[in-house]
């Protein structure tokens, strides 16, 4: 009983980091989980107490809660059991399946990742790029029930989208967005899902998948989690609103009750005097696919350019961004108004909103102008570019003659400085390549287009 035993080493260290793992597992880990999760309800007591939305309990739950709670629910285990049939597997194997979906799709939100590192980057890069406005911004969400969930519905004109609305909303409330498989790439997806966002597969036809993403979308909205969403589907790739995809407002509505919490639907039209990314999708939309051939040194090129402008003092913003919020749309006062819930509908007044409210701004009503009347002097293209904004009067552009005049001259410089314009015999007429591009820009003011023809 009492014999010296001799053991190779190799397997005194196994054992040596086994005993290690069990005893922090045991005795240290807890405590350390303990003191992180006591400092984070700390923050977020304190941000709750700025916020004017403050952030829901279900956005704070663990993510393994959440991940067993919605594999757990009715509809999904009966959709797991569905999957089985259909495919002639194992019940464990199709569960495994829905397992996989739902590690994917839900996220692990932090809130000092999202109100110190996310929202600092937002605000250094939309205030670095662009000159930032937004239109009815106060009015429109001081007024909101603050028990109701609150879903963004945003066109999509550019992956900036999510930076500028991110920085604009992020002294009320914390978003969570629904984003695609671009930022499923390793390392972004971890910053990604710490700020909140959940995973959608664009292009997923399976019932299980679907039925998996439909639950957790319902369980967010339920648990009051304001979302973003780009109907959408995905960016534009001719500067026009494309037609929405039912898909999220469908499960939003299979979950709702009327005798439950509130979902108000709040329009957000977006746009911008330069697309980063309008190159590489006029190009994918020249090919017909949504191929995008951006890759990394593109990106680091462009950055690089950007820096070295900056060193030289020569570098300047790209010209405005602006962001309008429309007319909010409660779903409880819908289904009173209607006597019922019709996907379609509630989403052609949300998607008219969004369109009718996407902003006017100088150089893509300088590339509609030019487009309709060119080749114009500077005297007529500043008289017809005013012209038009005292029609549409925005409200994130200050309203003056002396202002109009201001942006129609920033504007004519953004384009000629891009060679997508040019002075010739004292006219500005549009080049080859800006015949290329100018109709991406004036493609985002359809709306008023019928304003230039009287």
């Amino acid at each position: 009983m009492f014999e010296t035993i001799e053991l190779p080493m190799w397997f005194v260290v196994i054992a040596a980091i086994f005993a290690a793992i069990a005893a922090l597992e045991r005795a240290l880990i807890p405590s350390v989980r303990w003191f992180f999760r006591r400092r984070m309800e700390r923050v977020v007591s304190q941000l709750n107490a700025r916020l004017d939305r403050p952030i829901e309990p279900f956005k704070l739950a663990r993510r393994h809660d959440m991940i067993q709670r919605l594999l757990y629910h009715p509809d999904v285990m009966q959709a797991v059991n569905d999957h089985a049939r259909k495919e002639g597997i194992p019940e464990n194997v199709a569960f495994q399946e829905a397992q996989k979906y739902a590690r994917e799709i839900v996220p692990s939100f932090s809130a000092t990742v999202y109100f110190t590192v996310a929202s600092t980057i937002a605000r250094f890069l939309s205030e670095t790029l662009y000159r930032v406005r937004i239109g009815r911004f106060e009015d429109v969400l001081s007024g909101l029930d603050p028990k109701a969930t609150v879903v963004f519905v945003m066109n999509h004109r550019s992956n900036m989208d999510y930076v500028l609305v991110t920085y604009l909303a992020s002294k009320r409330s914390a978003l969570s967005y629904a984003v695609g498989e671009w930022a499923r790439i390793w390392p972004i997806s971890l910053l990604i899902r710490a700020m909140g966002a959940f995973f959608i597969r664009r292009k997923s036809r399976g019932l299980l998948y679907r039925r998996v993403l439909a639950r957790y979308v319902q369980m967010a909205t339920q648990g009051g989690v304001t979302q973003a969403v780009f109907p959408e589907g995905g960016l534009s790739l001719d500067g026009r609103l494309a037609p929405p995809r039912m898909g999220f407002m469908n499960y939003v509505i299979a979950g709702w009750e009327p005798k439950g919490r509130d979902v108000i639907f709040v329009p957000v039209s977006i746009n911008y005097d330069r697309v980063l990314e309008d190159y590489i999708l006029l190009a994918a939309g020249k090919r017909g696919e949504r191929r995008f051939g951006a890759n990394i040194s593109v990106i680091a090129r462009f950055l690089a350019q950007q820096f070295w402008l900056w060193l030289t003092g020569r570098y300047r913003r790209f010209g405005y961004a602006a962001v309008h919020f429309g007319a909010p749309v409660s779903l409880s006062a819908f289904h009173k108004q209607t006597g019922g819930i019709s996907s379609p509908v509630l989403a052609r007044e949300i998607m008219a909103q969004v369109e009718a409210g996407i902003p006017v701004l100088p150089v893509p009503l300088i590339s509609l102008i030019l487009i309709h009347k060119a080749p114009l002097r500077a005297l007529e293209l500043t008289a017809a570019f005013a012209e038009v904004m005292q029609a549409v009067e925005p409200e994130y552009l200050q309203a003056t003659p002396e202002a109009w005049a201001e942006a129609a001259e920033a504007g004519v410089l953004n384009l000629m400085q891009r060679k997508l314009i040019v002075q010739d015999g004292g006219r500005y007429v549009i080049t080859e390549k800006g015949k290329f591009v100018l109709p991406y820009y004036a493609a985002s003011l359809s709306h008023i287009s019928e304003k230039l023809r009287e």
